[in-house]
């Protein structure tokens, strides 16, 4: 999902420019996030637990964490999808949705950075899983420190503070670099979210020694 994700962030605008005018880049753009929103839901099906247990027992910071990053990820997948609905000239054409396309641009501009970093989050918070070995943490980690240039130079913060409202597709260097960049940034709040979970966990482990 996040390999789709980054896709999803310009790829298909990268395959319009590379090959030919003739790839029709939103089509495909459509098709990629009706199957990333499939894969969400059997996501959280194959998860249904968490969902069940939201009411149940008490919360402490690391469960308070837990919650508003996987709460804000599903909000985000729920907007763009909606968003991606009315905004669809391809897939769900035949609804014929024709108002609020302007606020729905503006969402799915807002969502779909937010979403990045969300999921981001929602992988640091299982990064161990991934990514296993002090070498492979270390790659990791410079590549966050990486993702701290690549954050301010793609100008994410302005996408999520709408100061920016279009998406201006950067691909001056190359599809490449703007795939590493946005690994890198996903990276950033990957390892930080796992060095605050790990905080976290230090602090209540001592706390109940």
């Amino acid at each position: 999902m996040a390999a789709l994700t980054l896709v999803l962030m310009g790829g298909c605008n990268f395959f319009y420019e590379a090959f030919d005018e003739s790839f029709d880049s939103d089509l495909v753009h459509e098709i990629l996030g009706v199957i990333l929103f499939v894969l969400w839901v059997t996501h959280l099906v194959v998860n249904r637990a968490w969902i069940k247990g939201l009411l149940n027992g008490k919360y402490n910071a690391l469960r308070i964490v837990r919650t508003v990053i996987n709460g804000g990820v599903v909000l985000c997948v729920l907007f763009l999808m909606i968003s991606g609905v009315i905004l669809s000239n391809h897939v769900f054409a035949w609804i014929g949705i024709e108002s609020c396309t302007s606020f729905a641009r503006t969402s799915h501009l807002l969502a779909s950075h937010w979403y990045l970093i969300f999921v981001s989050l929602h992988i640091g918070l299982h990064l161990s899983l991934f990514v296993r070995g002090k070498v492979a943490m270390g790659v990791v980690s410079a590549l966050g420190v990486y993702g701290i240039y690549a954050f301010i130079e793609r100008g994410l913060w302005k996408y999520m503070t709408l100061q920016q409202p279009f998406y201006a597709l950067d691909l001056e260097h190359g599809y490449l670099l703007f795939t590493l960049d946005y690994i890198a940034i996903m990276a950033l709040f990957a390892v930080s979210m796992q060095l605050v979970m790990q905080a976290l966990n230090r602090y209540f482990y001592i706390r109940n020694a």
